[in-house]
């Protein structure tokens, strides 16, 4: 989890660890008549507690239990769940005022996010297919426990599909995030799961996998030009202290990218807008600005353009920190990593690679270019662009033709290069 940047929680609670808390939690509940108990079995009853269903707006009459499961002929309502389970032979158990036994599955979530969070807390999360019985459970009991209960925000994730099948151990179709990463970047990986609105269901591609990883490198790729040039220009900054003098293109540009973001993560954490619209504009608008630099310019015009070009930077830099697709490492360093990675998707290495720039090289010098194109068709197809600039032959990584579009270039055939590469916007 470390590698796709996610922040280590603060306490880690195991249930084991807690069992002091969690038969605390079910006295409280007996005690205030939400709880009886049966046979060394605690359960809850749902009768007691009116706003049961207020999370997932299912009303208790048309609750069918029962229909998994027999129903506890025990149960004043079919619908009562369990707060404590009596010991059952070979089951782990512990002691308990109803006798030995263990927890029901919600009590302890109750119990553990009392603790270290108290009765009262903004955010809890699940998935989607928890809103109901579980979390509905856990307001149930919680509010029994304690009146004045309460979380602010209920966030309840979609679930990764695999053909529109939600993963899972059972049914064998799942990924594991190692498994994901020794073929993509870290980055390429959270980038595509960000790119989707967190209640949102998520196919698992690699198509999208593939769109992601290019975005990202176009991204850093952006950035290191940028960060490349304006070590270069150092010496032309102003360091007197005052405030940037920018562009108006560049004012309009950091405006809106800051309002796009504001508003689109104040909408329910819509990370999956903020990657598009103002802050591929940005980017854009940095190539052009790097572009503009290679121009003859008056000295004014040409600090102009410097001071645009570092802050709208710094903005963008600021919004890839958030959404925890900034890393510590150089800009250098990402793109090296995901160009291993695209060679270790392709079946190649570096030198594979090397030696057919080369030997294309050496076909164009022949004015064969029907074997030209093929050759860089081929290596496309692979998830490999080549790109000519000037006398020289750069390689990165792209979208797989055959991936992209189904079909496999035929020989002779050109292959448009994928758009919006850090290199072709400034061309």
């Amino acid at each position: 989890m470390s590698d796709l940047q996610c922040l280590s929680p603060t306490h880690e609670p195991r249930v084991s660890d807690h069992m002091e808390q969690i038969k605390d939690m079910i006295t409280q509940i007996i005690n205030k008549d939400f709880g009886y108990v049966v046979d060394g079995d605690v359960f809850f009853a749902v009768d007691k507690f009116p706003n049961y269903g207020k999370l997932s707006g299912q009303k208790l009459e048309n609750n069918r239990a029962g229909e998994r499961v027999a129903v506890d002929s025990r149960k004043r309502n079919p619908s009562d769940f369990a707060l404590w389970k009596a010991a059952k032979p070979g089951e782990p158990s512990w002691d308990s005022p109803w006798g030995p036994g263990r927890p029901g599955w919600h009590i302890e979530c109750s119990a553990m996010s009392a603790h270290y969070l108290s009765f009262k807390f903004d955010i809890h999360g699940g998935g989607l297919d928890l809103i109901f019985p579980h979390h509905e459970n856990e307001i149930a009991q919680s509010c029994a426990a304690c009146e004045e209960s309460d979380v602010s925000y209920w966030m309840h994730n979609g679930h990764v599909t695999n053909n529109n099948e939600k993963m899972s151990k059972s049914l064998g179709n799942f990924f594991t995030i190692r498994q994901i990463t020794e073929r993509y970047h870290p980055l390429a990986l959270r980038y595509f799961l960000i790119n989707a609105h967190y209640r949102s269901p998520l196919n698992y591609s690699v198509v999208q996998l593939e769109g992601a990883s290019d975005a990202v490198f176009y991204i850093y790729q952006t950035l290191k030009d940028c960060q490349d040039a304006l070590l270069q220009l150092q010496e032309e900054m102003p360091n007197d202290g005052k405030p940037a003098r920018i562009s108006p293109d560049a004012k309009e540009c950091i405006s809106k990218l800051r309002n796009e973001f504001q508003v689109k993560m104040s909408d329910d954490l819509s990370t999956s807008l903020i990657l598009t619209g103002a802050f591929l504009e940005a980017l854009k608008l940095v190539n052009n600005l790097l572009t503009m630099l290679k121009k003859k310019q008056q000295k004014q015009q040409r600090l102009l353009v410097i001071q645009s070009l570092k802050e709208v930077e710094k903005e963008v830099t600021k919004i890839l920190d958030v959404l925890g697709l900034q890393l510590p490492c150089s800009y250098n360093e990402v793109l090296l990593q995901l160009k291993e990675k695209a060679l270790t998707r392709a079946g190649l290495v570096e030198d594979d690679v090397i030696r057919l720039i080369n030997e294309r090289a050496e076909v164009r010098r022949n004015k064969d270019f029907l074997k030209s194109d093929q050759m860089r068709a081929h290596l496309q197809a692979k998830g490999i662009a080549l790109m000519d600039v000037g006398t020289e032959t750069i390689w990165r990584p792209c979208v797989p033709v055959q991936q992209e579009s189904g079909i496999v270039p035929s020989e002779g055939q050109k292959v448009p290069p994928k758009p919006e590469t850090a290199e072709e916007c400034r061309s």
